[in-house]
């Protein structure tokens, strides 16, 4: 796969404004790319959001396509530089890729080279399922099968537990040891301000901390910012 992704933990980062801690990261992946396609479908109001995104990339000199779920958002994505999927509710984002068909043309042009991008849901969908997502089933997709642009699962928010929690409830690392109870593929743990940024065959961690990566049947590991993935990928 010719792959060139940017897959980022969170749009908004504490103290800062939207995308502001990974533009330059985007812009570097975009190149001389000066129009995306946006896929809304993760939030309710899709045209808000599609507005908001719009704004955010004009300071860049950038325009923005809304992806509709229909033919013409059909269109919109074989024709896009690159394509950009928003956060918001992972299970209602797939239900309308699937049932529209977008699900596999944006798998396809992005194995194909063009540059995708998203951000807490719009990085779940990038790995092979959405069974790491933190999100509520607010829909039922007819699947959990998604773009599989990665042969790993990602976990976007990770959160560390709190020393001195009196909380009794699974902490993040235990529900990701449970999915991996039943699953063998690898997940990537992504903290707030960080991404994985792919090319080709190889990747990277990139932004403010490290990422905690869990195998079946090892101890976590920690991988700091700027470290490779590869192995993660081959």
């Amino acid at each position: 796969m010719m792959r060139r992704l940017l897959l980022i933990s969170n749009s908004t980062q504490h103290g800062t404004g939207y995308l502001d801690h990974c533009m330059a990261e985007i812009l570097d992946l975009l190149g001389d790319v000066r129009r995306v396609a946006f896929v809304p479908f993760a939030l309710s109001d899709r045209e808000g959001y599609a507005d908001v995104v719009a704004e955010r990339f004009r300071r860049e000199g950038i325009e923005v396509a809304r992806v509709t779920a229909d033919e013409a958002g059909q269109r919109t994505v074989e024709d896009a530089e690159a394509v950009f999927t928003g956060g918001g509710n992972t299970f209602r984002l797939l239900d309308v890729l699937q049932r529209t068909g977008l699900l596999d043309i944006v798998s396809r042009r992005a194995r194909a080279g063009m540059p995708y991008f998203g951000a807490s849901a719009g990085s779940n969908i990038a790995a092979p399922t959405i069974r790491t997502t933190n999100d509520m089933p607010i829909v039922e997709p007819a699947s959990f099968r998604s773009l599989d642009l990665v042969p790993f699962q990602i976990n976007p928010h990770y959160l560390d537990p709190e020393p001195g929690s009196t909380h009794m409830g699974e902490t993040r690392e235990q529900r990701l040891q449970e999915y991996l109870e039943e699953n063998d593929t690898p997940v990537v743990g992504l903290r707030e301000g960080g991404w994985i940024r792919v090319e080709g065959a190889g990747g990277r961690l990139g932004g403010l901390h490290s990422a905690r990566i869990f195998r079946r049947g090892r101890p976590p590991e920690e991988r700091s910012a700027g470290g490779p993935l590869d192995d993660l990928l081959a």
